[in-house]
C-alpha cells in the first residue's frame, strides 16, 4: 500500500483493465468546428517513450493470452494519498474535432454493440500481461489512442511493453485487427509521481493494413478546460464479476468532486468493474460525442461511482505532443 487513506475511505481500487458548461457542447456542434491547432505550452512536462520493435505486440497476442491478461488495476491499487493535491492547471477552453471514417439509464452498466472506435488494450509490464479499455482520437498524426495512464507506465516507474489496441472488441473478434504501440506518452504527474488526478495516457499505434487508425474506424473529438458536472456517457470492457470482458458496457450520469477530496478527479455514477479503465467518457449521450476523460478508479467503499481525470491543460498538453 503505497499510502492511507484519508479518513472516512477504504483503500482505493484503481479500475485497470479487468473491469471509465456553461458552454455544453453537441456532437453536432464539434463537427462544425475545424480542429484548429494546439499547442503545448513552453512548462509542459511530457514522457515519451519510443517502444523497441522487440518490445511491440507482433504475434504475441493470441486469443489465448487475451483470455488470461489480468486487470491493470491491480497494478496501482491503493494509490492514492491523502492532501497531496496540486492544483489541475486550466486554461483556456479547447477542442478538437471528430475524425470519420473513410469507408436515460441507471448506474447499472449496460452492454451496447461494439462502437469502431472504441476498444480493448493488451499490455505486458513486469513480465504479466494486462487488459483495459481505450479510444481512437482526432489527432494530426491519425493514429492516436487515448486510455488511462496506469494502462501505459506504472506510475511511476516503466512504461508498457507489447500494448495493442484491438477496435470493436467482441467476444474475441477483432474485425479491425490488433494496432501495435510504437510510442506511449503520459504527463509526468503520473509518470514521475503516480497522481492519480492526472491519470490519461497516450498511444501512437501503427497501421496491420496500411490505412491509418482514423480512416479505418474513426476518431473522437476531445475537448479540455470545460466546467466540472457535466452528463457523461462513459464506455468500457469491464471483465470483473458480474462481466467477462469480453463485450462493450456503457454508463450515463452527470459528474460530481471526489467526496474525500484526495484527487481532482469527477465521479459519476457507474458499476463497471476492472477492464474497463482508459474507456472513454463522452460528453452527453452517445459515443459521437467529444471525449472529456477516461475511467480511471473507484472508492471500494463507495458502490456504483466511477472517477475520471479533469482534462485540463497539463493533460492537454500530453495530447498534443502524442497527436502531432
Amino acid at each position: 500500500m503505497r499510502s492511507k487513506v484519508k479518513t472516512g475511505a477504504l483503500s482505493a481500487l484503481l479500475i485497470g483493465t479487468l473491469v471509465g458548461v456553461g458552454g455544453f457542447l453537441s456532437a453536432g456542434a464539434a463537427a462544425a468546428i475545424a480542429p484548429g491547432p494546439l499547442t503545448a505550452s513552453a512548462s509542459a512536462d511530457v514522457d515519451r517513450w519510443i517502444v523497441p520493435q522487440t518490445q511491440q505486440g507482433g504475434d504475441y497476442w493470441t486469443p489465448e493470452r487475451m483470455q488470461s491478461a489480468i486487470p491493470g488495476e491491480l497494478l496501482v491499487q491503493d494509490g492514492i494519498a491523502p492532501g497531496v493535491i496540486g492544483d489541475v492547471a486550466v486554461g483556456a477552453t479547447s477542442l478538437v474535432a471528430p475524425q470519420k471514417a473513410d469507408p436515460d439509464r441507471s448506474p447499472r452498466a449496460s452492454r451496447v454493440s461494439p462502437i469502431s472506435h472504441i476498444g480493448k488494450i493488451f499490455f505486458t509490464l513486469g513480465g504479466t500481461d494486462y487488459v483495459c479499455s481505450g479510444n481512437s482520437i482526432s489527432a494530426a498524426n491519425e493514429n492516436t489512442v487515448v486510455t488511462a495512464g496506469h494502462c501505459v507506465n506504472e506510475g511511476p516507474g516503466n512504461f508498457a511493453s507489447r500494448l495493442i489496441f484491438v477496435p470493436a472488441y467482441e467476444n474475441g473478434s477483432a474485425p479491425f485487427g490488433q494496432w501495435n504501440a510504437t510510442e506511449l506518452y503520459a504527463p509526468t504527474q503520473w509518470s514521475n509521481n503516480g497522481d492519480i488526478s492526472y491519470d490519461t495516457g497516450f498511444a501512437i499505434v501503427s497501421s496491420p493494413t496500411g490505412t491509418s487508425l482514423s480512416d479505418s474506424v474513426g476518431a473522437s473529438g476531445v475537448t479540455f478546460n470545460q466546467s466540472r458536472g457535466l452528463t457523461y456517457t462513459a464506455y468500457g470492457y469491464p471483465a470483473a464479476a458480474p462481466f467477462t470482458g469480453e463485450t462493450l458496457q456503457s454508463c450515463y450520469g452527470t459528474a460530481s468532486a471526489d467526496p474525500y477530496g484526495q484527487s481532482q478527479s469527477q465521479g459519476i455514477p457507474c458499476d463497471m468493474t476492472g477492464g474497463s479503465s482508459g474507456g472513454p467518457w463522452m460528453i452527453g449521450t452517445g459515443s459521437n460525442g467529444l471525449q472529456n476523460s477516461v475511467n480511471s478508479f473507484g472508492y471500494n467503499n463507495i458502490a456504483d461511482a466511477m472517477f475520471g481525470p479533469y482534462w485540463g491543460s497539463v493533460i492537454e498538453n500530453a495530447y498534443v505532443a502524442a497527436s502531432a
